[in-house]
């Protein structure tokens, strides 16, 4: 709610003319700053709405949903993937086979029970676009590769990877979802984020994307309208059941430690 209210507020008071900073003197903030009683005034008819916006009730979520919680694990983080790859494949009007996302943009757990906009604003509190591109089979299982490797695995959707046998000797097998091999020289669309395009935070290989498509859709406003569907159809807000990586407990171990490498 504090977020919405002070955006509304900047914005409105972004209208009226900047202050001299050369004559300004500077000011800490802090809980002893009273409240500004023109800003207050221009929020205060906005601020029963805003309110009532945020705090409203989207779906529930019986048993929340959390991030990473061992290696591979990110049940949140698989959620907001499959929401990316069907909101994708709803613009493209095609199969998009994939989604990657990152960890790192997750801000916190959806806790257990009534699921509200605050919530979701809080989980993914940055304003990232869904973006399309092409890439070949052989550069998804590259992106997953390098989530693996990055952060014991990035959250994705619409594969399935296995790193076993032991650090020195390690038995991987990246397939989609389905169990079909992936045809390395085979071109299919993904879906991600335009700051990762854009960055890679990690996984380089995400920014050689081509044919890119920028939806104008929210990340964040993908999620917020399929919790309230679920909501609607009263199903719980929950991710899909089943493990996306499987790794021996030697992989696993190394990993933690950060010292597995491909």
């Amino acid at each position: 709610m504090i977020l919405g209210t002070w955006a509304l507020g900047l914005a409105l008071v972004a209208q009226t003319p900047a202050p001299r900073m050369d004559l300004a003197s500077a000011t800490a903030v802090g809980p002893a700053v009273a409240d500004d009683p023109e800003v207050a005034k221009v929020l205060a008819p906005l601020a029963d709405k805003i309110h009532a916006s945020f705090g409203r009730v989207l779906g529930t979520s019986p048993n929340g949903i959390g991030k990473a919680r061992t290696v591979g694990d990110n049940p949140l983080g698989f959620f907001l993937a499959d929401v990316m790859r069907e909101g994708a494949t709803k613009v493209a009007k095609a199969e998009v086979r994939f989604a990657f996302t990152n960890t790192g943009g997750l801000r916190r757990n959806i806790n257990p029970g009534d699921v509200k906009v605050q919530d979701i604003y809080e989980v993914l509190p940055f304003d990232n676009e869904l973006v399309i591109a092409e890439y070949t089979g052989a550069e998804v299982i590259q992106i997953i590769k390098e989530g693996i490797q990055r952060r014991g695995g990035e959250p994705f959707s619409g594969a399935r990877a296995s790193v076993t046998g032991t650090p020195g000797h390690p038995v991987v097998s990246i397939t989609w979802s389905d169990g079909t091999a992936i045809d390395p020289a085979a071109t299919v669309m993904v879906a991600t984020t335009d700051y990762l395009l854009a960055n890679g935070d990690g996984t380089p290989t995400l920014k050689i994307g081509r044919n890119v498509q920028l939806t104008g859709q929210p990340v964040r406003q993908l999620v917020i309208d399929v919790c309230e569907r679920l909501g609607k159809e009263h199903k719980p807000i929950q991710p899909e059941e089943g493990a996306r990586y499987i790794y021996s407990p030697e992989i696993a171990a190394a990993l933690k430690a950060s010292t597995f490498k491909f």
